[in-house]
């Protein structure tokens, strides 16, 4: 096993920044993942570790072994890709099996550890086949089975089950994290999906635009996004912004918006002063996610008066887009929820999950 450290590591491609100082620690048996859209870093920053891409400026660390200049095949990694990557003329057993014969290992014991790490993938049956008659589930299988009987020290995951469907997607995430789980080694693992991350990781490390927004557990990440960014980025359905005046009368402060106006006190109040260094900023913005916002018929205590856009019944939950004068809602409910389009309706914030950013830097206060 092997801990990883990533130190003032940046990336250039001519003259554009991929990764920008990046700083990060994946522990000895950690699952770690790097989550972001498109053009983020994340698979640059895999690169990098695998030893397939330069390193710019800064240091990766294997342990306490300095890998800048190692290449690939020395660094005792296995990486899975997306695109599967098998030899196509070669059975499920052999394209597992390869990477032990070019090393020249006892036949008895390459024939131990493919038929082992078979069984943990539970493709013990189709080691007689070959790609072209395999599913894309049992592709992947095969890609992991490769890596797993390396034995390496870091296992290095490339977006592997990004073009599975959704089913088989569901599958494959427990599948891994039970893989992982069973074999107790490190794991850095790419992905632009944030329920794989959420579902998976012990720790994930939320890039944008080639810099570090947030590193935390799935838990942390959620609940207490750093930014106005990572709080839109993680949760589905996404969170909702509204943008407000933020008031101090005689100390108490009171979030505006043209359709309503709420007290911020307690905790929060204090979060937003010793963040703003005692006063307290005008334009902010609240985000509250779409199952902390709970939704009436009938008015009540501290509710804001809404209308209802358009139902939308997802089995065990309904989404309804309801419009607070010129902003739109989007809340979860239950499925029992009945509203027409244009129906009036009451909506009432979760104080304990809601969250207040500033207008400018985006920041979080609470």
């Amino acid at each position: 096993m092997a801990s990883v450290s990533i130190k003032n590591v940046w990336k250039y491609y001519g003259k554009t920044e991929a990764v920008r100082d990046l700083n990060l620690e994946c522990r000895d048996g950690e699952f770690l993942c790097i989550l972001g859209p498109s053009g983020c870093g994340k698979s640059s920053t895999l690169r990098m570790l695998a030893g397939l891409e330069h390193i710019s400026a800064g240091d990766i660390l294997f342990g306490e072994k300095r890998v800048n200049d190692l290449p690939p095949k020395d660094r005792d990694i296995a990486m899975v890709f997306e695109n599967y990557a098998l030899y196509p003329h070669k059975t499920v057993y052999d394209n597992i099996a390869n990477s032990l014969r070019l090393r020249g290992m006892d036949k008895a014991e390459i024939d131990q550890k493919v038929k082992k790490a078979a069984t943990l993938l539970e493709i013990g049956a189709l080691l007689d086949r070959k790609p072209v008659e395999l599913s894309g589930g049992q592709k992947q299988r095969t890609a992991i089975g490769r890596a797993i009987v390396r034995e390496p020290e870091l296992f290095l995951f490339d977006e592997p089950i990004a073009h599975l469907d959704a089913k088989l997607r569901a599958h494959m995430r427990g599948e891994l994290k039970l893989m992982q789980r069973e074999l107790g080694t490190t794991m850095i693992y790419v992905t632009h999906d944030q329920l794989e991350a959420l579902s998976m990781a012990d720790r994930i490390a939320v890039m944008h635009e080639g810099v570090l927004q947030q590193f935390g557990t799935p838990e942390e990440i959620y609940r207490h996004p750093v930014n106005e960014w990572v709080g839109g980025f993680i949760g589905e359905p996404p969170m909702n912004f509204l943008d407000c005046q933020l008031e101090d009368d005689s100390g108490a402060l009171t979030l505006r918006h043209p359709e309503f106006q709420l007290s911020i006190d307690g905790e929060q109040a204090s979060a937003i002063r010793g963040k703003a260094n005692g006063g307290a900023p005008s334009a902010v913005k609240l985000g509250v996610r779409p199952d902390e916002i709970g939704i009436s018929h009938e008015p009540g205590d501290q509710a804001i008066k809404a209308k209802v856009l358009v139902t939308e019944p997802l089995g065990g939950d309904m989404l309804v887009d309801a419009s607070v004068g010129d902003t739109k809602l989007l809340v979860k409910t239950k499925p029992t929820f009945k509203a027409d389009m244009g129906d009036d309706c009451y909506l009432t914030f979760d104080r304990t999950g809601w969250h207040v950013f500033a207008g400018d830097s985006g920041l979080a206060y609470f």
